[in-house]
């Protein structure tokens, strides 16, 4: 089916300055991209225009350059760090006489080496089909033609016409399966808000520590690596929080600028838990010099994906990178913690983030005393420890248990629908 040269390990690199201010910062972020895919960059190649050719995106000239830059060089692949039409990345391929593949193709070869799960696997497979699609219209010259020879003539479809259709078959089956993976998803979501659990979902541009910080809360082994989009899986993992209880923490997959839409669409099951959580820890990159940036890239997703108007933590991490700083909670005009300076890699701040969250989840506060008469004492008590509810217990002289408790008002309203008797011993 794919009439296309054979991609590689050595590639010359291409950016494109659009603007008189040369933003250096989105070609070395296209390297450690690049880098991240396991590809080695032998030569990188830069140009200056005003709007992209309607050929090759770049000049005439400056193909030239890169062909020339190719056979030189021995490459086997040139990386665009912009999105070309299937017809530029054609053009590009015959002058150059190698594969040509831009961001999205090289965003796309990396989410599919770092899919781990199912799921993981069906997504990267649905957005490489939609890429794939709109690349068959003048990707592959021969699919134009009709089957002929002895036996084969006649009105049937085009090979185009035909590989069109396997597409979309093949499209919709994966959407099948996706569907059933929301479902479950749903199912454990409401699971959950039936039990009122709260749900924090960690969120924030690749590589600013997400995974690392979910490994220090959670002591979990969720792989981490200083790369870019090296989560794509996401994980569940319950936590212990202070007055709060119970509270379930989704480690997901990284944003990055100009993130293809064929990935948002197709990590829809995988952002539903960011579109349901009760708070979003927005982890950023402190020591990054792009910080701001990049926070206003991961608000443009989250605006994408109708997340914009979850209430937010903003998780300052890698302290340990910045010179003298220490650990500290800002907080708004109404005293509520809006941002936490941490460090993952070595724990400093981690429990004023333990401190923040419980400002942030506990709401309101039950503190109830009561008189358990002997015969319901010992199951009752056991349901406060459950909670770790206990502040004091005491035994009065006709034989009683006394307490005092202390729990989330959501816990105690709980406990009283499920002791209906639990209201007659409150003092």
């Amino acid at each position: 089916m794919f009439d296309r040269y054979e991609g590689g390990e050595l590639a010359v690199l291409v950016h494109v300055f659009f603007s008189q201010e040369k933003d250096i910062d989105d070609l070395q972020e296209f390297e450690s991209l690049v880098t991240s895919a396991g590809v080695k960059p032998v030569q990188i190649i830069t140009g200056s225009r005003r709007a992209p050719h309607s050929k090759y995106y770049v000049g005439e000239g400056k193909a030239e350059e890169i062909a020339e830059a190719v056979k030189a060089s021995g490459a086997d692949v040139v990386l665009f760090n912009h999105a070309l039409s299937p017809a530029q990345e054609r053009n590009l391929e015959r002058l150059c006489e190698c594969r040509v593949v831009d961001r999205t193709g090289v965003i796309l070869d990396i989410f599919a080496q770092r899919a781990r799960t199912h799921e993981g696997k069906l997504q990267v497979e649905l957005a490489q089909l939609r890429h794939l699609s709109t690349r068959l219209v003048r990707g592959w010259t021969h699919l134009e033609r009709q089957k002929g020879g002895i036996g084969l003539r006649g009105p049937g479809e085009t090979q185009l016409e035909t590989d069109r259709r396997l597409l979309r078959g093949k499209i919709s089956q994966i959407l099948m399966r996706l569907g059933k993976v929301e479902r479950q998803r749903e199912q454990g979501r409401q699971a959950r808000s039936k039990a009122d659990i709260p749900t924090l979902s960690l969120v924030g541009y690749t590589n600013a520590g997400k995974s690392s910080l979910f490994n220090r809360i959670t002591c979990a082994d969720v792989y981490a690596a200083d790369q870019l989009f090296a989560t794509l899986d996401p994980t569940l993992r319950r936590i212990q929080v202070d007055d709060v209880g119970t509270v379930v923490l989704a480690d997901t997959v990284g944003f990055i600028r100009h993130l293809p839409h064929d990935l948002v669409a197709a990590f829809k099951a995988t952002l539903q838990e960011t579109r349901e959580a009760t708070l979003l820890l927005h982890v950023i990159d402190a020591a990054d010099s792009r910080f701001e940036e990049n926070i206003h890239a991961v608000e443009n997703v989250l605006e994408e994906i109708d997340a914009h108007e979850i209430p937010t933590l903003y998780v300052m991490n890698k302290i340990d990178l910045l010179e003298d700083f220490t650990p500290r909670i800002d907080r708004n005009e109404d005293n509520l913690p809006v941002r936490v300076w941490v460090s993952a890699q070595t724990g400093e701040g981690i429990p004023l983030l333990y401190q923040a969250l419980t400002e942030r989840l506990s709401g309101e506060i039950a503190h109830v005393e009561l008189r358990l008469p002997p015969e319901e004492a010992g199951r009752l008590r056991s349901r406060f420890y459950q909670l770790q509810a206990i502040e004091r217990e005491w035994i009065e002289k006709d034989g009683k248990v006394g307490l005092i408790t202390r729990m989330p008002m959501v816990d105690w309203h709980r406990l009283c629908k499920q002791e209906p008797t639990l209201l007659d011993y409150v003092v």
